[in-house]
């Protein structure tokens, strides 16, 4: 019997310690330069220093300078550089009397960063000191002793001190675990447990204004709840790309937010199966033209990965190669090139933030085939802005709400640094205590248009059951749902007082979430609690998805421990299954385990499996999620019952 029909185990929370290591307010650079837009010329590199073997012409100016950058007047660029560094250029357009120059003066200086620190370096650091001087610069352009400067105080040098956290490639996240003890020992006696990756609040780091996670709540109000689908497609880690329009400071912190969202926590990697790649979602941020070859590359690689015989155990390891990535750019012909993604995000045009009717991003998997969000999704969707705004509610957080980064480096930033918008779009509204009485706003007219429509099976059995049971077994249903949701922002410790707080905290913090959580987060004096008060909404996000991802990879774990062949009696494979062999893909055919016998590699899901997981019972497309999520991390074919109608124990829908 699979586990999904035993009763739903017991919960704990475990929180980790505060980490006792102490970063360095701006990491070394390996790499400093100016960058001149030339009428003539185009972009070049007026100016540049970095540390001996990196080769900066030619390709940094063309990374630090998006098409349609001339359109705006400033911006911050994310990208990365030679797979070893990542890169941030502060982008100034200002305008000028000189004829020559077309009226207009733009210019870039830009940093590149070891990719030792994390996702980005913790580039961000250096952002607001870039802006300045690129302010300056657009100014006068002679005062490049500015730059002199930075890189004597800050450029990388052979006696630097080894950096202290390992590469994020290397790190999975980890952070408070929410364990689900099984109430008799599975196969291999596994832990589950699930990441939080919140109420993580380090001593002795300095707030980061300019964290990209800032603007994760931005992201929630972006994508509505079309940021489910996308998860689940980070999840596989498939190939993302974020089209949209200058600037795209915004599309890139929604890269790396996507890329943290979609992490397989450290906690959990002991459940998945040994031979699967928990490699992270490789964030790329701005790309363009001059990335193709490269995502050529990365194609080519998968292919050669896919065609490897499957009884080959290293052919299901997915190196950072081959594994998916998620990017944003401003090249439309990179969209056109449908061979060189597998999910396309059309981001809307800046100017349909004053449409008087919503206009939501159009997703794409593959190209023509658009993706909506569930049933569940939506109601998902209304649990977590419900909940996110009670959180700030019970801590009396209002002013959370009107918070931004911006206002807090305008005063001490140089001249242009209150031109980017570094948290929420202006247009929409974010998160905040009155949002809970409104979000099933977002209903009916609006959510038709990134929602599937309710099934005519789900109609009929809503319908049926209704009747059946006199309401009771609907309001059953609706009441686990919310208990599902609710747990995910259980017990996270964003109430509780900084002293109760600190000493909730049980084991010790990886590296690789102090770059996640502890660069977004710091304690002053005098200030240390309403600094922590700022960054827990952000903090109860990332934790939400984790515990998402636990849940699901926990309950398919114990399926597959619990499985055997009785599971499948019944189940024809020769006949139309869904799941079958010759509708799978071909990288999900390349996971698969090849074994012996009619229903060996099979697990069977059953619709109370999907509903512990958070999905929707009568959906194909998380039917079809599940089927490649069990190839991907088990290496099994997944045989996946919706919910369905009987008469008789005749299935009529």
């Amino acid at each position: 019997m699979a586990a999904s029909r035993r009763g739903q185990p017991p919960l704990s929370v475990r929180l980790p310690q505060p980490a006792s290591t102490v970063l360095p307010d701006l990491p070394p650079i390996s790499a400093l330069f100016l960058i001149d837009f030339d009428v003539k010329a185009g972009y070049t590199i007026v100016w540049k220093r970095a540390v001996p073997g990196l080769e900066l012409e030619g390709i940094v100016e063309y990374k630090s300078l998006p098409s349609g950058l001339h359109t705006v007047p400033e911006d911050l660029v994310y990208f990365v550089h030679d797979a070893g560094h990542a890169g941030l250029s502060a982008f100034v357009n200002e305008r000028t009397e000189e004829e020559a120059m077309r009226h207009a003066r733009m210019i870039a200086v830009g940093v590149l960063v070891p990719l030792s620190y994390g996702r980005l370096g913790r580039a961000w650091r250096h952002a607001p000191a870039l802006k300045e001087m690129a302010s300056a610069l657009a100014a006068d352009g002679k005062q490049t002793q500015l730059l002199e400067e930075y890189w004597d105080r800050n450029g990388a040098h052979e006696t630097s001190a080894p950096q202290p956290l390992k590469p994020l490639a290397e790190t999975p996240l980890s952070s408070p675990s929410l364990s689900f003890k099984s109430a008799r020992p599975t196969g291999h006696n596994r832990k589950r447990s699930a990441s939080d990756g919140a109420a993580l609040i380090p001593p002795g780091h300095r707030l980061s204004p300019f964290h990209p996670a800032w603007s994760l709540t931005s992201l929630l109000d972006t994508f509505g709840p079309l940021i489910f689908p996308i998860h689940r497609a980070a999840l596989l880690r498939k190939r993302i790309l974020i089209s949209t329009h200058a600037p795209v400071h915004e599309p890139c912190n929604f890269v790396y937010d996507i890329s943290v969202l979609s992490n397989i926590p450290l906690s959990v990697c002991d459940v998945v199966d040994p031979s699967a790649s928990v490699q992270r979602l490789r964030p790329l941020f701005t790309i363009g033209v001059h990335d193709i070859s490269y995502l050529l590359e990365h194609q080519d690689a998968m292919k050669q990965r896919m065609s490897r015989d499957g009884h080959d155990d290293e052919s299901a390891v997915v190196d950072d190669a081959t594994a998916g990535w998620v990017a944003c750019t401003t090249d439309s012909i990179l969209a056109m090139k449908e061979n060189l993604w597998d999910m396309l995000i059309t981001m809307p045009p800046p100017y349909s933030s004053g449409a008087k009717e919503r206009v939501w991003p159009t997703v794409e998997c593959p190209k023509g085939v658009p993706v909506r969000a569930t049933q569940r999704d939506l109601r998902r969707y209304r649990s977590l802005k419900m909940g996110l705004a009670r959180l700030i509610a019970l801590s009396g957080g209002s002013q959370v709400q009107n918070y931004s980064p911006r206002s807090e480096t305008t005063e001490n930033s140089g001249p242009g640094s209150s031109g980017i918008r570094l948290s929420q779009p202006p247009s929409r509204p974010t998160t905040s205590p009155e949002d809970g009485a409104n979000c099933s706003a977002l209903g009916d007219d609006e959510a038709d248009k990134i929602v599937e429509p309710t099934t005519w099976a789900a109609l009929a059995y809503s319908g049926f059951m209704w009747w059946a049971s006199a309401g009771e077994q609907r309001g059953s249903d609706e009441a686990d749902e919310q208990v599902h949701d609710s747990a995910l922002l259980a017990d996270l410790g964003l109430g509780m007082p900084l002293a109760q707080r600190r000493t909730s905290f049980s084991a010790p913090l990886s590296a690789g979430l102090v770059d996640s959580v502890s660069s977004l987060t710091a304690r002053h004096a005098g200030e240390e609690e309403n600094e922590e008060e700022r960054a827990k909404v952000e903090l109860a996000i990332i934790a939400y998805f984790h515990r998402l991802t636990t849940s699901t990879l926990g309950v398919l774990a114990d399926i597959v421990d619990s499985s055997d062949d009785d599971d499948m009696l019944g189940v024809d494979f020769d006949g139309a299954v869904p799941g079958d062999e010759s509708e799978e893909s071909g990288e999900e055919a390349g996971l698969l385990r090849h074994d012996e016998g009619p229903g060996s590699g099979w697990v069977r899901v059953d619709s109370e499996a999907l509903a512990q997981m958070g999905l929707d019972v009568w959906s194909k497309s998380d039917a079809d999620f599940i089927r490649e999520l069990t190839a991907r991390y088990f290496g099994r074919r997944a045989y996946v019952e919706n919910k369905g109608v009987e008469v008789c124990g005749l299935r009529v829908c």
